[in-house]
């Protein structure tokens, strides 16, 4: 029986998440279909604009992204101390970016007097826009229902464009979220779109090379911050230098002709995570496979099953065997 979806994000664990949504139609979401020779490569802008558009809106940070053939995945990082700090005409802001809103709130933004019925009213419905924008399932449900409409005019056809809605795992410690990282940022070379990092395109990690050649990073991912430590800047907790390294030597050792081997010093953010160079590859070509809910070390693991009030941890075993 599938978990509920308010069961899968405890921000009270984790505040990041991958996020996994396919296609249900033979048709499409990007590529070429073989059959018609029709392309659909123009939707892959679709996605990637509308993704990095709504990251300005929510208060959900995008970590990293790959928007494949079929499916597309995303790495979201929620940012409610943002939320809360917000003012209520900036929430209701954003909001109206999205949808229409109430009369009220339109109201309330042209500066009309309202009494003190209204303001209850109208605090009341600010409180759901602002929860509403750190919610990973509102992100998810605005992203694709507009891609599926888009696609659907396309076709010129109605019904289901997604299989169903979003999956999505939770990253309950920095090893899990470095290893979802890659694997989400190699998934074009894992399926022959691309033959190097720089050169797959709508992905997070193409984005982050460009910036890099730079020397800047970009404003529409969470910034790589470097090591954890005392007054720690909002941002990935690695360095972007060690993480682009690790992405390169990591992708050199999934090609079929190299089976992989690498010196204990030549990729140092491994080290700082204990985990092992053979099960880092383990983790990184088949992330999704070996991990089905929340993933992380056995002793986050158990913590957030706890929370969750679930008596069975599951991917235990293989928790166990990988994140040593």
């Amino acid at each position: 029986m599938a978990t509920p979806r308010k069961n899968q994000i405890s921000l009270a664990d984790t505040l990041y998440y991958h996020c996994i949504s396919r296609c249900v139609r033979r048709a499409f979401l990007c590529g070429i279909d073989v059959l018609t020779g029709r392309s659909y490569e123009h939707r892959r802008d679709w996605v990637e604009n509308k993704l990095l558009q709504l990251a300005q809106i929510f208060c959900i940070d995008i970590c990293a992204y790959a928007v494949m053939s079929n499916h597309t995945h995303v790495v979201l990082h929620v940012d409610k101390p943002k939320a809360q700090h917000l003012t209520d005409k900036a929430i209701v802001l954003r909001w109206h970016k999205l949808f229409k809103g109430t009369v009220l709130c339109q109201r309330f933004l042209q500066g009309e007097q309202l009494d003190t019925a209204e303001l209850a009213a109208l605090h009341s419905r600010i409180l759901i826009y602002r929860e509403r924008l750190c919610d990973i399932s509102w992100f998810m449900r605005v992203l694709n229902e507009g891609i599926a409409r888009q696609a659907n005019r396309e076709d010129d056809c109605t019904g289901r464009f997604w299989e169903g809605r979003f999956k999505s795992q939770a990253l309950l410690d920095e090893a899990a979220l470095v290893a979802c990282l890659a694997y989400v940022d190699l998934n074009p070379i894992r399926a022959k779109a691309a033959d190097l990092p720089e050169r797959s395109d709508y992905t997070s990690v193409k984005t982050r090379i460009a910036s890099a050649k730079k020397g800047e990073q970009p404003s529409t991912l969470m910034p790589f911050v470097g090591n954890p430590r005392k007054n720690m800047p909002k941002g990935l907790p690695f360095e972007l230098k060690s993480y682009l390294e690790l992405i390169e030597w990591t992708g050199r050792c999934m090609r079929e002709d190299k089976p992989g081997h690498i010196s204990s010093d030549a990729a140092p953010i491994l080290e700082r995570l204990d985990i092992c160079s053979e099960n880092w590859l383990a983790l990184t070509t088949s992330f999704t496979k070996v991990f089905h809910g929340a993933v992380g070390k056995e002793q986050a693991l158990t913590t957030y099953c706890q929370h969750q009030h679930r008596k069975r941890r599951v991917d235990l075993s293989n928790s166990q065997a990988l994140f040593t």
